[in-house]
């Protein structure tokens, strides 16, 4: 299941939300490892004009303005936007400094972006890292089948099984909100890693790593701390935990360190009809369908292992 440790081009696309704030993060820390040839944005835990704006926040925190920031689809593709401010504050980055980013808005739109820069890829195919809803994802895919090639692998963040769902008793958010478009990603043939909530639920922030950012002089880990002191208020309280899962950064993480990891190829496939189990991702765990398998399911990881990696990576930014 390990991908190679090399340098892989990378596009992300995001909903920020602080764990996809962490997972940016992570991400642009990592330029020996990740050439992130830009970030695009869609609605999803707030409105788009919010996600674009916290993820040109997060490349200014990093000092990454190198890196593009393309805005996306404002709604899902068949469906009115449900967002998540109950859970990511009114911002989607609450805790954190928010300002009108250094850092421009590109003028491109995030879909035109994707099919562009996949269709010039050519034999050095782009690793696709969604966080968010699909829609992006996928309308670039129906906007130009030809994009397909291009795509080396999708690394994703979204779905459940054993844990059920974040949102309703069978779905996860990402895909509750844009199922149509997950439908359209899980069938789109290309390799397909999925890190859904039976693993990142492995993966919660107690006191440890936040005492271990806390000791460091950056702004970087001051401002993950407030957004993290945030986060875990919501999640605290609903799992009785003494903190919140980091869904999206076990997506870079996979990519910098799949050894963490332990996943199964299964075949997943989204419910689009039933208003009662909308979103839900039914995963052959077992083979039973004789589906060929789509997807790597990740539902393993090591704790430990992950939070060293994050707070390494973190640790980098300069005080």
């Amino acid at each position: 299941m390990s991908e190679a440790n090399t340098t892989r081009r990378i596009i992300i696309d995001c909903d920020p939300g602080q764990d996809d704030a962490v997972m940016l993060l992570l991400a642009l820390a990592s330029p020996e490892a990740l050439d992130i040839l830009g970030i695009t944005t869609v609605a999803g835990n707030v409105p788009l004009d919010l996600t674009q704006r916290n993820a040109r926040l997060m490349c200014e925190f990093a000092g990454r303005h190198d890196v593009p920031v393309f805005a996306g689809c404002d709604r899902p593709l068949q469906r009115a936007l449900v967002t998540a401010e109950s859970v990511h504050g009114t911002t989607g980055i609450d805790g954190a400094s928010i300002h009108r980013p250094a850092v421009p808005l590109q003028d491109r739109h995030a879909v035109d972006f994707i099919v562009e820069t996949l269709l010039a890829a050519g034999d050095d195919p782009v690793t696709l890292v969604p966080t968010g809803p699909l829609t992006n994802i996928a309308a670039a895919i129906e906007a130009d089948p030809r994009i397909l090639p291009g795509i080396r692998r999708i690394v994703m963040m979204g779905g459940a099984m054993r844990e059920g769902g974040n949102t309703t008793p069978s779905a996860e958010f990402n895909i509750y909100v844009d199922p149509e478009a997950a439908e359209i990603v899980l069938g789109c043939g290309r390799p397909l890693t999925i890190a859904p909530l039976d693993v990142s639920h492995q993966v919660v922030v107690t006191h440890e790593p936040l005492d271990a950012l806390r000791a460091m002089p950056s702004r970087v880990a001051a401002e993950t701390v407030g957004m993290l002191e945030f986060f875990n208020r919501y999640d605290s309280e609903k799992y009785g935990t003494e903190g919140a899962p980091l869904h999206d950064p076990c997506t870079i993480a996979y990519l910098l360190a799949p050894e963490l990891f332990e996943g199964k190829l299964c075949h997943v496939a989204v419910e689009t009809g039933s208003a009662l189990t909308r979103g839900h991702t039914a995963v052959d765990f077992w083979g039973v369908t004789g589906h060929p398998p789509n997807a790597l399911w990740l539902h393993r990881v090591d704790p430990a292992g992950f939070f060293a990696l994050l707070i390494e990576r973190l640790g980098r930014y300069d005080g």
